[in-house]
This record gives C-alpha cells, sequence and structure tokens, in this order.
C-alpha cells in the first residue's frame, strides 16, 4: 500500500526482491487513486477510511487462495496495515506487517505537512483543526491501531530521523514497547518513504531476516 502523495508505483523498488524470494504480490490502488474510485467527500484521510479498500484486497487475495498474508504499507499505507490487522475480520491470515515511514500520529503528520507548506507557526494549530474538521479526523485512532498491547503478530519498521513528514520518535516508542514483536531497522539520511532509496542492499537485507521466518 502506497502512501502520502504517491502511486501505487511507488512499491515497484522492492517488487525484485520480492518476486526473487517468491512472494506473490497484490500492489493496490485504492480510493482517490487515478482510475480508482473518488472519496464521496473528495478528501484523503490518512488511511482512516482506505484502510477498507486494503480489507477487501485482504477477501480478495484468501478468495484466490492465499492462507497468510504480510501487509506491506508506505506512510499512509502502513497506518491501513496497522488498522487492517486491528479491525479485519481476515486479521488472523495476516502474518506480518512491513511499515516503510509509517504515519502513527496524523496530527504530527499535518503539522509536518503545514510547515513544509510554510503556514506561519502561529497559524499550525488553526491549519490543524481545519484538517481536522474537513476530514472527520477526531481524535487519533491510529494510537488505538498501533497500540502496542494489541499487536500480536511480528513487524519490521523501516523508518529515519531525517523523516521530517511521519517524524519516527513514535516509531521508536512503540518498536522500544514491544521488543518481542517489532523489529525498527533505522535509516540514516532518508526522506519519507525513501528509505530502500537511501541504502538498497541493507534495506532488503533486513527485509529478508523478517520475511523468512513468515515464509
Amino acid at each position: 500500500m502506497h502512501g502520502l502523495g504517491t502511486t501505487r508505483e511507488h512499491p515497484l523498488n522492492v517488487l525484485p526482491f520480492l518476486h526473487r524470494h517468491r512472494f506473490p504480490v497484490l500492489d493496490l490502488a485504492y480510493r482517490g487513486d487515478p482510475g480508482a474510485p473518488r472519496p464521496q467527500d473528495g478528501l484523503g484521510h490518512l488511511g482512516e477510511t482506505e484502510w477498507r479498500d486494503l480489507d477487501a484486497a485482504l477477501r480478495h487475495a484468501v478468495r484466490h487462495g492465499a492462507e497468510r498474508v504480510v501487509l506491506y504499507g508506505w506512510s499512509t499505507g502502513a497506518t491501513m496495515a496497522l488498522r487492517a490487522a486491528a479491525h479485519s475480520t481476515l486479521r488472523d491470515r495476516i502474518s506480518g506487517l512491513v511499515l516503510d515511514s509509517p504515519v502513527l500520529s496524523w496530527e504530527t503528520t499535518l503539522r509536518a505537512l503545514a510547515t513544509a507548506r510554510r503556514t506561519p507557526g502561529a497559524l499550525l494549530p488553526l491549519a490543524v483543526r481545519a484538517a481536522q474538521g474537513r476530514t472527520g479526523l477526531h481524535g487519533d485512532r491510529i494510537d488505538a491501531a498501533a497500540d502496542p498491547a494489541g499487536l500480536s503478530i511480528p513487524v519490521l519498521i523501516l523508518h529515519g530521523p531525517a523523516d521530517t513528514i511521519a517524524p519516527w520518535a513514535p516509531a521508536r516508542r512503540l518498536a522500544a514497547r514491544r521488543p518481542d514483536l517489532i523489529t525498527l531497522h533505522q535509516v540514516a539520511d532518508a526522506p519519507h518513504g525513501a528509505m530502500w532509496n537511501a541504502d538498497p542492499a541493507t534495506y532488503e537485507e533486513a527485509l529478508r531476516r523478517f520475511l523468512t521466518p513468515l515464509m
């Protein structure tokens, strides 16, 4: 599942690796993407509603013979993966999560986006509230989906301190609370959603070590 400001072409970087290791891949377009249905309100919801399209894809995979599924998401796609693992009726088929540059706090990400667009600091709270009103993101339900106590499957987080869109402090806190299930692979000097680009070989080795026991 791709994330903010990208399309389903974004995951193409890792497809050769996944094919070499014989993982069947379903690369999703979801509501709001080119060629996909538009959201009823015309707005993105940082995975809050979009995860249901991932749930539909999960049902499709199971209908076509999938016994176990690893959800792999970038940015808000990672948020979608967390919500599906928490709420899907087929969550028992999910054997692991790979989260690249995960958005774990929508408010933090909205502030980062507003800052990137040069919104004056004094107006940041107003910008966040305006986005909240437009999208219906009342309360941070991402926190509930990423509750460490609720996790029951292995998770690989690929993230780094240079991400200014989805700051990685929440990812570090999440990993620190569940070291039995969560592996955090730190990538230096990589912007949001570009962890593979910074060091493909090391990134793919982290993927290999995580995915091999799940095969």
